[in-house]
């Protein structure tokens, strides 16, 4: 048997994942195969190249752990993430009703490596950041579907770092949960939370992918922001953020999540009375935003 041209090579496995059952994971397989073996004869790879990048997955599959992933990172700072984010809405919208989608919904961005599941369940108006520190914000607004009807009963999902930008997964040794909570509309479709202003931060750089960011001579910081999961049955569901506006690095977000339309002016508050009639003794902010759920399109 002669040996194959590259070209050659590249057809023969081609021909081989040509019989694969699955028709999704056929034309995965094909793309990607096809994409790899184009990058590794334009870049005329060469086989120590591709030994350090067989070490560099290999040493980021071992920092993952159940508190860190990794990997999450890696798809972040490569911009995939954002990739399948926002294919994914598109997608979502495209499938909408006819005639049932007036204003576009939230747009969506990265969920991150820090999201927790089984946040504590918490009322609305709840200080969902005791004991953490940084400066206290007052959350509100409402969550609309596309038509612009309030939304009852909507559960969304909230995390974020400390006034320093730290998760609690980032902790040693922290077992309970901070700057976490799951909160529903009241029947106006109103939600409302304190927790604390976020603060920009940099990505874990111990790792092989904070070496990867260095030696791209790319920052390593994410502007202020905080995670939400919004879902309601019979609508899209959506992982976002809010980001505070004129929070460093709010143009070059290391993983490239930042939408405009995400963007929220925090307005800085003297003590006294808060909008829901706390009393507060220092100085607060406030910010408030509006989601919109998409319907779903009946399977």
């Amino acid at each position: 048997m002669s040996q194959p041209d590259p070209l050659q090579l590249t057809r023969t496995v081609l021909e081989r994942i040509a019989k694969a059952p699955d028709p999704r994971f056929r034309v995965l397989m094909t793309t990607l195969v096809t994409k790899l073996h184009e990058f590794i004869r334009e870049v005329d790879l060469t086989p120590e190249e591709w030994m350090a990048a067989i070490e560099f997955l290999t040493a980021t599959g071992k920092t993952c752990t159940d508190k860190r992933q990794e990997f999450i990172l890696l798809s972040d700072t490569l911009g995939a993430s954002m990739q399948v984010v926002m294919l994914a809405q598109a997608r979502a919208s495209a499938a909408a009703p006819d005639g049932m989608q007036a204003t576009p919904a939230t747009e969506a961005t990265v969920q991150g490596p820090y999201y927790w599941e089984g946040a504590p369940e918490r009322e609305l108006g709840s200080n969902i950041a005791e004991g953490v520190r940084g400066e206290p914000a007052y959350y509100h607004g409402r969550v609309t579907d596309t038509s612009g009807q309030p939304m009852a009963g909507v559960l969304l999902d909230v995390w974020s770092g400390d006034g320093e930008g730290v998760y609690d997964m980032q902790i040693e040794g922290q077992a309970e949960m901070l700057a976490r909570a799951r909160l529903r509309t009241d029947a106006e479709g109103r939600y409302s939370f304190w927790s604390i202003r976020p603060s920009y931060y940099p990505i874990p750089m111990d790792g092989p992918v904070g070496k990867m960011v260095s030696g791209i001579g790319q920052h390593p910081n994410r502007p202020g922001h905080i995670h939400f999961k919004v879902s309601a049955p019979g609508h899209v569901d959506i992982t976002t953020h809010i980001f505070v506006a004129n929070s460093p690095y709010i143009e070059s977000d290391v993983v490239y999540g930042v939408r405009d339309s995400l963007i929220v002016e925090f307005q800085p508050r003297s003590p006294g009375r808060a909008p829901d009639g706390r009393e507060m003794t220092t100085p607060y902010w406030t910010a408030e935003y509006d989601f919109r759920l998409a319907p779903a399109r009946a399977s």
